[in-house]
């Protein structure tokens, strides 16, 4: 089920975070009981380092990554059905795999009571699985809204049927969503986000490199396919109109670099004032059909947006604009019609844009939607299947011995004052953790799921989301809701509500290994666990307190120390060469790789307190220090398509893989220390070169 994603303020560990999600409805979690402590545990453990990924022909000093990455690079093969492949990557089939086994034992259950979780997520994946229903079906489910957009009869209506378009999970130009508002995180605001393009970023629209060239070309020839599979009108003059007009919004759009300040994108206005900013947009029906017309104030993201989009609204005629809504509409719910029309959104958008050779098999799709829509219902059953206490109990250990270590870091920074220190102490100290699965799950109880309805599911589903994204404008912060699923491979930081989330399906190895010494594991999920931390202090989240609210709390000179640290950073990461004509971009990376950074460092320290003065254990001859520096360099291992790690390049705020590990040891004395490194080895920085923030 496609979903419009905006920019929320949520930073994740790894690509893929999704838009926030809606919970409800309380549920008792599954009860923790207490176990030996974390100490205790790690007694007799294994090193949990795989001796067979490493590559001892490469020089640690010179090349850290492929030195314990190297021989799993060269022998591994990407799934012809993926992109990627790696620690991530691998943990997410694996999740996958274990959601289809609870998905497929409930379809498997007869005489499932109508309304009940059970039947919708049995009938959800029955209505994906089914193709030959949807083959039957052709455009028939979109055939209702393809008439509404045809029936348009002026730009009032227009505009209504661009939020409209986000209600039912189509495309818009102008996304609505519902957050924290940053400067005030006891309320929820109304926000509108730049969006309505196809291809990944703006520059895909206007560089001229042979590369782009190409893709627009493909671009245009996937559009015509689209429209004549579809049965539309003149689709070769329809391709034309919609790559002109995303190009004409492209040219307002904000880059990727400017979207990440979260100071520039607070722009807190008066609804009645929009007319002044863009007077040909129907402010009034746009709200109303949004079901937020009483709202005073609303959060314009990028406001030179929305003055360039009006221009655009204006200038082009009510007929491109249905072409182009005809083709939201389309690219939208590809996936969910018929075969040849799914057949040909994978060609361009996973093959074309992504170097993905096969299509997934539709169970892997299916288990996806599933997650996508009905995402706690079997959520729950994972934990209970996956999750125990006894690591969740261990991973409470690893995070208060994380922000006892930052707390010491802090204290004994000697570029920040005393003020901004005992600022940032508070802020963390109130770090919320959530650990493994809501206490809260989301109730699904109004969602009406048939198995013979397919596109009627994902719209019914994004209605009710919409409804209850409605209802927070109403009522306290949700305190407790999560905006990942437990089967998600990931973790993220929110600075609104100054919390840290570690999903349960994270917590297993290579990141967290419940039969391993606890070395690996700091330098695994600790430095994750730091991560995250490091958010709440990167370039962004150190503009947020410890209550959420985005507001000064630096002394001027810290905050300019603080500054010339990141550009330092933006600095040593625009050096790196992904590809011989493509670069790290320093600065849209910056966030990210200063919760690296952050998070390795803090991770360390914190290991070392955990011994209380005594010597680690060596284990498979290694010491306890080259186990944590591996531990956390075989995290990062992944093998990468080329033409998606380009658009990851162009479009993803966090580091290759390589560099996430090489740039933040490269800053690291207790990394040199370890593994001699010397003036003259690759990975050496002089020492006023080595940047250290936290």
């Amino acid at each position: 089920m496609k979903k419009v994603l905006v920019g929320g303020l949520c930073a994740s560990l790894i690509v893929g975070l999704s838009a926030c999600n809606n919970k409800a409805a309380e549920v008792k979690a599954p009860e923790i009981t207490k176990t030996e402590t974390a100490a205790a545990v790690s007694k007799a453990l294994g090193s949990g380092i795989d001796f067979a990924n490493f590559d001892k022909s490469v020089r640690p000093q010179d090349d850290f990554y492929n030195y314990v990455n190297g021989t799993w690079i060269k022998n591994t093969e990407i799934p012809s059905d993926r992109t990627s492949a790696g620690a991530f990557y691998d943990l997410r089939e694996k999740s996958r795999d274990d959601v289809k086994a609870i998905i497929e034992e409930v379809a498997a259950t007869p005489n499932l009571a109508a309304g009940s979780d059970e039947q919708k997520v049995a009938d959800l994946y029955r209505s994906f699985m089914d193709i030959d229903t949807l083959n039957k079906l052709g455009t028939a489910p979109i055939q209702g809204e393809l008439d509404k957009i045809a029936a348009l009869k002026s730009k009032d209506e227009l505009v209504k049927y661009f939020a409209h378009s986000q209600l039912i999970g189509a495309g818009t130009p102008l996304a609505f969503y519902i957050d924290v508002d940053a400067k005030d995180s006891s309320r929820y605001a109304t926000h509108i986000w730049q969006y309505g393009l196809s291809l990944p970023e703006k520059d895909y629209y206007f560089n001229e490199g042979e590369r782009f060239v190409n893709i627009r070309k493909a671009y245009i020839e996937h559009i015509e396919k689209m429209f004549t599979l579809a049965g539309l009108a003149n689709p070769k003059a329809s391709a034309e109109k919609v790559l002109a007009l995303e190009t004409a919004i492209a040219s307002r759009h904000w880059d990727v670099v400017e979207t990440r300040d979260s100071t520039k994108t607070y722009n807190l206005m008066q609804v009645k004032d929009l007319p002044t900013l863009a007077p040909d947009i129907d402010w009034t029906g746009f709200l109303t059909t949004l079901g937020v017309e009483k709202q005073s104030d609303i959060i314009i993201n990028q406001p030179s947006f929305i003055e360039g989009f009006n221009e655009v609204l204006k200038a082009n005629e009510l007929t491109t604009w249905q072409t182009y809504m005809q083709w939201q509409l389309l690219t939208s719910f590809a996936g969910q019609l018929t075969a040849d029309l799914d057949r040909e959104n994978f060609e361009f958008f996973s093959k074309t844009l992504n170097g993905q050779a096969e299509q997934q098999p539709r169970w892997k799709r299916g288990v996806s939607t599933v997650n996508s829509v009905l995402g706690e219902v079997v959520g729950k059953v994972y934990v209970k299947r996956h999750f125990t206490p006894e690591a969740k109990e261990r991973m409470q250990v690893l995070v208060e011995n994380l922000r006892g270590a930052y707390g010491d870091s802090i204290d004994n920074l000697d570029w920040m004052g005393a003020d901004t220190k005992v600022a940032a102490k508070d802020k963390l100290a109130k770090f919320d953790p959530k650990i493994g699965y809501p206490d809260r799950w989301e109730d699904y109880d109004k969602l009406t799921i048939k198995a013979d309805e397919l596109v009627g599911n994902g719209i019914r589903a994004s209605l009710l989301g919409h409804d209850k994204e409605l209802e927070k404008l109403a009522g306290p912060i949700r305190k407790w809701e999560w905006h990942m699923t437990p089967q998600t491979v990931n973790a993220y930081y929110n600075p609104t509500m100054n919390e840290i989330v570690f999903p349960a399906a994270i917590l297993q190895a290579p990141f967290f290994n419940m039969e391993a010494d606890d070395a690996v594991n700091y330098g695994g999920i600790g430095a994750v666990i730091g991560h995250e931390m490091g958010h709440g202090f990167d370039d962004q989240g150190a503009k947020f307190d410890g209550e959420g609210n985005m507001r000064d709390w630096w002394t001027e000179q810290d905050l300019s120390a603080f500054a010339a640290k990141g550009s330092a950073l933006v600095t040593q990461y625009n050096g790196y060469a992904v590809f011989d004509d493509l670069n790290v971009n320093g600065e849209l990376t910056l966030g990210e790789n200063i919760g690296d950074l952050s998070g390795v460092t803090i991770a360390y320290k914190a290991y070392k307190k955990s011994l209380s003065g005594k010597e680690a254990p060596v284990i498979d001859g290694l010491t306890g220090d080259e186990r944590f520096f591996i531990g956390f360099t075989q995290i990062w291992r992944a093998k990468i398509k080329e033409e998606s790690m380009r658009n990851r390049v162009a479009t993803d705020p966090h580091s290759p893989a390589k560099f996430r590990s090489l740039g933040a040891l490269s800053n690291m004395p207790q990394f040199y220390t370890t593994f001699d490194v010397k003036e003259g080895d690759a990975m050496y920085l002089a020492p006023e070169k080595r940047v250290k923030i936290w």
